[in-house]
């Protein structure tokens, strides 16, 4: 299961991270947000002590979506050393966000 990340959060688990880190932008309204979601969830189970998984609920966060200037959801934003380093813009497949967070490693 992801990590849920909030503004009170993200600066220890995704830029303090030792690990690479994926951070899916997401709301409850959102169709396609909804079908990659199991597709996140089962990749921070299989990536679990390898990389770091997390969601960060657009609604409840404005703050952090305007930081990463999120303009369409979902998001999922990719991070390294604290430093933001790849993105993707809408649904995809588990293969595709497996081998953008396979290349951080």
């Amino acid at each position: 299961m992801a990590l849920q990340i909030t503004e009170n959060n993200f600066e220890a688990e995704v830029i303090q991270s030792d690990k690479p880190v994926l951070v899916d932008f997401w709301a409850t309204w959102c169709g396609p947000c909804k079908m990659i979601s199991p597709i996140v969830d089962q990749i921070a189970t299989e990536m679990a002590g390898t990389a770091k998984v997390g969601k960060v609920d657009v609604d409840g966060n404005a703050a952090l979506a305007n930081r990463f200037n999120i303009r369409s959801i979902p998001t999922l934003l990719f991070f390294k050393n604290g430093e933001l380093v790849d993105t993707i813009t809408g649904a995809t497949s588990k293969d595709n966000i497996l081998a953008h967070l396979k290349a951080l490693l």
